[in-house]
């Protein structure tokens, strides 16, 4: 009998090895997780220290911060007021020249609830129109200004809880939630201080508390003021809980949101889910914090699995589903209870009477359960190194610090980032937050050159526009240096715009030789063999330069070249994301065209060929599907310049038939009414 078991125990721990392959596949090893938070990290960091208190904050929270990949996980991002801070008590009152006041006030609402009062004016109009009085005090209202801020990131969102929701391109779903920032550590939450002898680790507990907690504008739905309450969100506190996870323990948590996805909510009969990915993160936190499974390894995933899925059952069976931070907060009071939680008890435990075989009805899962049933002699090795090529590392990285961007085109703010920037290089930095500080400093030097140029090109002082066009040379010369070879362009823009055509010509020769490379890593995509032949060992300044190309960022601040500024102002103030994305290709002969006009007709007719063979024929392998709008706006400016009216046409309509991903419709038309106008 011990024999049987012993096999039966050896049997699960290779079932779970086999998993804990499969889930570092899916969901990514230690290291690429740890790439993905520690470049977010910076980046969140670096806004964060040089943005103006003028502006608002953004910060990615969710499963995306948290290091998952996940297909079909969307994007949750949080924003709020700078110069606003949220108080709980009033011997907390600070300066209210630099910010505006808001007091907190949960004397009537439920625990994890409270009431904002608005205690000095603020600025920003939204705030101003949600205000409503009651017993004499100023209260923010939740749900008119949900109302109000629902679509202020992306146009045309609708309200889901206390998000405004939607999809980019009809395929990527998005969360932005407005909320309001308070520096300390609410009372209510006070209990988990003490809870953690163990884990998270003290440093960890510390980090959190300092870091403080944000309010997010829903209420409680049976509290006596829903319209009017604001729900307490430790999204940054359950981001810095995720990090201290070892790595099982999180793909424990990528487990429980596959098993949710593809197996509880495929066999609901509830068109409106019960169970989130929210309740498989609390789920985790007190599984782990209870000492529950003594050892989080490889080969104890399934076990770590069944602790929290078993914790789930008597969850669903109790109808109480304690908030980590705020215990006696029931995640579960609105939602799951009468026939709807005991539809769900059923369910759950119909697949509790199958084990650990009722992973078997998950599509992602089943093959490295089979793997193993089938051959149980099966050798696996969970030694990561083994799981990934540094070329899977590389691109991963590329991908991380390309999203890296810079939120405000002030020049003041810009010289603040540099001096940040300083201050960081002799700092203690991860090699992956080294390489998005490169990234992060060659956008700035691209920027600031810009703006300077911009700022004394009208000047009366031949002395002053002389110095700053030496300067604009100097930093977008570095920002080579520190940057990719599709930073190349920014200097080529340059020189076209201050009318160094050749200048700007060489600069493009020389890019397109470096973008003809078999092992250029493009857009993520690259020839591995060709790559590790090429850089392969080799620094990461030295691969950047040589080997990875990505799409141009305009930032619509900033005047780059004169013939895309009717772009770049097209619904600024409504977009998103004030940034036109422009493939690498397209620019490159975009540039080409015009400077040649100036030189040679032959060959600028030459450049506008190759330019409508890309946007005409390619079948995404140097225009993505989101930037065909811009791509098409250009082979319109093109045409339009040369005088072919009717081809110009033609491209700006099919701009228009194109997912709006840079929101440049308003410059279409008007592009569109000019032709007509000509005719």
């Amino acid at each position: 009998m011990e024999s049987f078991l012993l096999r039966i125990d050896n049997g699960l721990q290779h079932m779970s090895e086999s998993l804990f392959v499969g889930m570092c596949q899916m969901v990514g090893t230690s290291k690429q997780v740890a790439i993905r938070r520690e470049t977010a990290d910076i980046k969140d960091m670096l806004d964060r220290q040089i943005q103006p208190d003028d502006e608002k904050i953004a910060m990615l929270s969710g499963s995306n911060r948290e290091g998952f990949r996940l297909k079909g996980s969307d994007l949750d991002f949080m924003y709020w007021p700078n110069d606003h801070r949220v108080i709980i008590d009033m011997s907390q009152y600070c300066n209210t020249a630099t910010k505006t006041l808001i007091l907190s006030d949960s004397s009537e609402s439920p625990l994890g609830f409270a009431l904002l009062e608005l205690l000095t004016r603020s600025r920003y109009r939204e705030v101003q129109l949600a205000c409503v009085t009651m017993n004499d005090r100023v209260y923010i209202s939740s749900s008119t200004l949900r109302q109000l801020t629902c679509s202020s990131i992306f146009p045309n969102s609708v309200e889901h809880g206390p998000c405004g929701s939607g999809y980019i391109a009809e395929t990527l779903e998005y969360d932005t939630a407005w909320s309001f920032v308070s520096d300390c550590w609410p009372p209510s939450a006070s209990s988990w201080i003490d809870r953690c002898h163990s884990w998270p680790g003290p440093e960890v507990v510390d980090d959190i508390i300092r870091n403080g907690f944000h309010f997010v504008a829903i209420g409680h739905p049976l509290g006596p003021h829903e319209n009017e309450e604001w729900r307490i969100s430790f999204s940054q506190a359950e981001y810095k809980v995720v990090n201290s996870m070892n790595h099982c323990q999180f793909l424990t948590y990528g487990l429980l949101k596959l098993f949710l996805k593809e197996v509880i909510n495929q066999q609901s009969e509830d068109n409106n889910k019960l169970l989130c990915s929210y309740h498989m993160k609390t789920t985790v936190f007190w599984a782990i914090q209870q000492n529950t499974l003594l050892h989080w390894c490889p080969q104890n995933l399934l076990a770590g699995f069944w602790v929290c899925f078993k914790l789930l059952l008597k969850w669903v069976y109790k109808g109480v589903c304690p908030n980590f931070f705020i215990p006696q907060n029931n995640l579960f009071l609105t939602k799951i209870h009468g026939p709807a939680q005991n539809r769900l008890f059923l369910q759950l435990h119909e697949l509790y009477k199958k084990g650990l075989a009722c992973l078997l009805q998950s599509s992602s899962i089943r093959s490295y359960i089979i793997d193993v049933l089938y051959n149980p002699t099966l050798s696996i090795c969970t030694d990561e190194s083994t799981l990934r090529s540094q070329v899977d590392y590389d691109v991963e990285l590329v991908r991380e610090s390309d999203t890296v961007g810079i939120h405000t085109t002030n020049l003041f703010c810009l010289i603040k980032a540099m001096h940040t920037i300083e201050q960081l290089v002799y700092s203690p930095l991860t090699h992956y937050q080294g390489v998005t500080i490169r990234t992060f400093t060659s956008i700035l030097f691209q920027y600031t050159a810009f703006q300077l140029q911009n700022l004394y090109t009208n000047t009366v002082c031949n002395k002053q526009l002389y110095i700053a066009d030496k300067i604009s040379r100097q930093m977008l010369k570095l920002a080579i240096k520190f940057g990719c070879v599709s930073d190349m362009l920014y200097i080529a823009m340059y020189y076209y715009k201050t009318l160094r055509y050749r200048e700007a010509l060489v600069v493009l020769d020389m890019t397109k030789v470096k973008l003809a490379q078999p092992y250029l890593m493009f857009r993520y995509d690259v020839d591995r063999e060709r790559y590790t032949e090429a850089v392969g060992g080799q620094s990461w300044s030295t691969k950047m330069r040589q080997a990875v190309a990505c799409d141009v960022k305009l930032m619509n601040g900033v005047g780059y070249i004169s013939d895309l500024l009717l772009e770049q102002q097209s619904d600024l103030h409504d977009n998103a994301q004030p940034i036109l994305y422009i493939p690498v290709f397209v620019l490159l002969h975009f540039l080409e065209f015009l400077c040649y006009r100036h030189i040679d007709t032959t060959l600028s007719q030459a450049a506008l060929g190759e330019l409508q063979i890309i946007v005409h024929h390619d079948q995404g392998q140097f225009v993505d599907d989101l930037d065909r709008d811009i791509s098409w706006e250009i082979l319109g400016i093109c045409q339009q310049i040369t005088g072919n009216l009717q081809a110009a046409l033609y491209s700006y309509k099919q701009s228009l038939t194109q997912y709006p991903f840079n929101n440049i419709q308003t410059a279409t038309h008007r592009r569109i009414q000019d032709i007509l106008s000509q005719q």
